[in-house]
């Protein structure tokens, strides 16, 4: 029983999610812990998506100098109350996109802001590149939707992996947030400065 106590502890720590929500996912995983974990995220994800709807009219302008003050991040990050804006877990999140958007310079918050005319650019810098390899129409439209997946994920914010733990992009970075403080949470503008 202690060691399942301990399993329990350490799950919370490391998701935020209550102890019944733990106790459910290390039963559905058998006891496995890396099992209850990847539960447990799947979980986050749900919730975070059913809260995705509801307006957020709070939130602040976060901003990141880094080190010699030669660039520097400004951040509009949006929740619902003016209560969880005040709050560590949103405060510190703010701080890590910041310092995220400074570290991995994002062009674009999400796909659906990448003007239609860059990304024509960039397939028909796709299409010339897959025409000279001659393969047939099917499987060079699936390298073509593979590489413009993959300018995605490397210019749009939400799209990126994390800096500090690569094994999450930023998106389930902040579902991870709106896990833990209850609220959606949506990130807006934003804009990088380098001298």
């Amino acid at each position: 029983m202690a060691l399942s106590l301990e399993k329990i502890q350490k799950l919370r720590e490391q998701t935020a999610a209550s102890m019944n929500d733990v106790k459910r996912a290390l039963d559905e995983a058998k006891g496995d812990e890396q099992a209850a974990l990847i539960v447990l995220r799947k979980q986050g994800k749900a919730l975070a998506d059913k809260k995705s709807s509801r307006a957020t009219g709070a939130g602040i302008i976060a901003s990141y100098v880094h080190g010699d003050g030669r660039m520097g991040v400004l951040l509009e990050l949006r929740c619902e109350t003016d209560f969880v804006a005040k709050t560590a877990e949103f405060q510190s999140l703010a701080h890590d996109l910041a310092l995220h958007i400074a570290a991995a310079k994002p062009k674009y918050t999400r796909p659906e802001d990448v003007p239609q005319g860059v990304l024509e650019a960039e397939k028909e810098i796709y299409l010339s590149q897959v025409a000279a390899l001659k393969k047939p129409e099917n499987v060079a439209l699936e390298i073509i939707k593979g590489k413009v997946q993959k300018y995605y994920d490397d210019v749009c914010l939400l799209n990126q992996r994390f800096v500090k733990d690569d094994s999450k992009t930023i998106k389930e970075v902040v579902a991870e947030t709106v896990v833990k403080v209850g609220e959606n949470i949506e990130v807006g503008k934003f804009v990088r400065f380098e001298i």
